[in-house]
């Protein structure tokens, strides 16, 4: 046996009937208890109690319930990695899609609210994968700041609205060569 043996591993001097009876407990998790462990392996509640503190199945349990989690925490880290990266892709796909479109669209025959929703929904998410704030990275990418328009009356958002139409319309037009 390694000398050097994780806590909630058979350790030195541990009768591999001990180490087994410690398994047991260790594997109950949240409900581990000394009668348990007795009552399942069929042995008398003096002889485990008598084992659990020579050998220190407390300290060693909890050491492994620590060690649980800390790898369910990396495991749930490399998930969420992996989606990030997923969406992000997804999202870039779906971005250079809407360019090729947008360029061959009569930009007569589109909304400006369509135009602006699908940028704004595949931008969210780019942005989103790669965990960066939308409010600073929208002023990043406009080189103005966000602003709450809620308290906006209709005719001012309808000017802001405009405004932004024309400044899609601009990035539109360079993105495509501004072939007219």
């Amino acid at each position: 046996m390694a000398e050097s043996a994780e806590a909630w591993e058979r350790q030195p001097g541990e009768s591999t009937a001990a180490w087994e009876a410690f398994a047991c407990y260790r594997d109950l998790g949240l409900s581990r208890s000394i009668g348990k462990v007795a009552e399942r392996l069929s042995k008398s509640r003096t002889l485990i109690e008598r084992w659990s503190t020579a050998h220190r199945w407390v300290l060693r349990a909890e050491a492994w319930d620590r060690e649980q989690d800390r790898l369910w925490r990396a495991e749930q880290r490399q998930a969420a990695r992996e989606v990030a990266r997923r969406h992000a892709r997804l999202a870039s796909a779906a971005q250079s899609k809407i360019v090729v479109q947008l360029q061959q669209l009569d930009p007569s025959r589109l909304s400006p609210s369509d135009v602006i929703r699908w940028l704004e929904v595949t931008i969210r998410i780019e942005r989103q994968a790669y965990g960066m704030d939308l409010a600073e990275a929208a002023a990043r990418t406009t080189g103005t700041e966000t602003a709450d328009v809620s308290g906006l009356t209709d005719e001012e958002r309808r000017a802001r609205m405009e405004q932004l139409r024309r400044e899609l319309e601009a990035r539109i037009g360079t993105l495509g060569g501004d072939q007219t």
